[in-house]
């Protein structure tokens, strides 16, 4: 029997390549290498992390524990209301919303028609006092001369009397050898009892002049006609009207800008209706409201940077601490806080800090009222005071536009008053009488 003989490889099968035979051998360390490498950069990199956040941490510490920051802080200025001291129909509206005014600058006027005429009487009584006071100081130098006059018919009667009783006495002498009659005697002594009687009527009238002028002269002792009381009650009714009328007229207290107008043309208003507000813009401050445990470290004249919304960080103003709230803004509220009753939950209080800003970057970086700030105080100095002790000159505003008005209202009194003294007689008003 014959064996059959083994297939023969395919086409296929005689071209691929038989597999190579592996020797075994350990794994290649490659993987293992990047491995080591990746955790080696990621510990690196917590490390570098980790360092970071203490550097800062250390820093933060460092240097925040020298500061108190809050953004609880807030720009405030004078913001002035133009109300009127008399009432009136508005007749003009000079300045509107938006617009710069200066100090002096008329912004609402009313009518003042009424105000002229009352002006007009008070000048008319001022000077019919000057004039009538006039008189009393002529009426004094009659009552004089008269007086001088009773003083000269008492020499002349005493004269008189002297002279008759020389006469009677000469006679009385010649009666003893028949020279001179009983008759002469007796018309003698009646010319000496009626030179008597004249001389105490002379009298009588001397002493009824004297007490006529000295009533006079009460009117016008120690005073001059411009300061005389009839002058100057006179005088402060012609300032009254002069003011009145003059008020008719609302300037502006100061330089600043128009708001919150809400005066109408033709509105009849009363004194004290608010009409409009004038904002000083030149001088603001800011009032930080810090946490009541950030105030154990603020004392006043420490320096404070800020920073404004408006400008963001790339604007830093420069300030100082002037002032600590008396309290908290809770305590001053319309409805303040009734602890004591019903449930209780605490909340931190917030005392206002006023910090004055430097005017300079004030002026070159403008702000207004309202805008939200970031306050940082440098605590380290401990040396002010944490209540002031006197007036901040930082926050002071005043006004010299109605002493302008008072010096207007002296000229005029002046005025009437030297037209009515007559010629080379006027005579300046005295300061604070008239």
């Amino acid at each position: 029997m014959s064996q059959a003989n083994p297939p023969s490889p395919t086409a296929a099968q005689a071209s691929t390549p038989a597999p190579a035979q592996t020797t075994p051998a350990t794994a290649s360390p490659e993987p293992a290498a990047n491995a080591g490498s990746g955790r080696q950069k990621a510990l690196t990199m917590v490390a570098l992390v980790v360092l970071a956040g203490l550097a800062y941490g250390a820093y933060d510490w460092y240097a925040g524990r020298n500061q108190e920051s809050t953004d609880n802080a807030y720009v405030q200025g004078n913001v002035i209301q133009i109300t009127p001291q008399i009432g009136g129909t508005v007749t003009a509206i000079l300045a509107d919303d938006t617009d710069f005014v200066k100090a002096g600058q008329p912004l609402v006027k009313l009518d003042a028609a009424d105000a002229k005429m009352a002006l007009d009487l008070a000048e008319a009584n001022l000077a019919q006092a000057v004039r009538q006071v006039r008189s009393l100081y002529a009426n004094n130098t009659t009552l004089e001369a008269q007086l001088a006059v009773r003083e000269s018919d008492i020499l002349k009667a005493q004269n008189e009397i002297n002279r008759l009783g020389d006469d009677l006495a000469r006679r009385q002498s010649l009666v003893g050898i028949g020279a001179v009659s009983a008759e002469e005697i007796s018309h003698v002594q009646a010319q000496l009892t009626q030179a008597q009687n004249a001389l105490v009527s002379a009298k009588a009238a001397s002493l009824a002049a004297r007490d006529q002028l000295q009533g006079a002269r009460t009117l016008t002792d120690n005073t001059q006609v411009q300061n005389h009381p009839s002058v100057l009650a006179a005088a402060a009714k012609v300032r009254e009207a002069f003011l009145a009328l003059h008020r008719a007229t609302l300037p502006a207290p100061v330089d600043g800008y128009i708001a919150k107008r809400t005066v109408q043309l033709g509105q009849r208003i009363a004194p004290g209706t608010p009409l409009m507000s004038v904002v000083a813009l030149g001088a603001p401050w800011v009032d930080a409201n810090f946490k009541e445990v950030q105030l154990r470290t603020i004392r006043i004249g420490q320096p404070a940077t800020l920073t404004a919304d408006v400008y963001g960080k790339k604007v830093k103003y420069q300030g100082s601490v002037i002032g600590l709230g008396a309290g908290t803004g809770a305590a001053f509220s319309l409805l303040p806080a009734q602890n004591a009753t019903g449930n209780w939950i605490k909340v931190v209080q917030r005392v206002p800090v006023r910090i004055a800003l430097d005017p300079a970057q004030v002026s070159a970086h403008p702000l207004r009222i309202g805008l939200s700030m970031e306050v940082t105080v440098d605590v380290k100095s401990q040396d002010g005071k944490s209540l002031a002790e006197g007036a901040q000159s930082a926050s002071s505003v005043q006004t010299a536009v109605y002493e302008l008005l008072d010096g207007q209202a002296t000229a005029e009194i002046q005025r009437v008053i030297a037209n009515n003294m007559g010629a080379g007689k006027a005579a300046p008003v005295p300061a604070g009488k008239s």
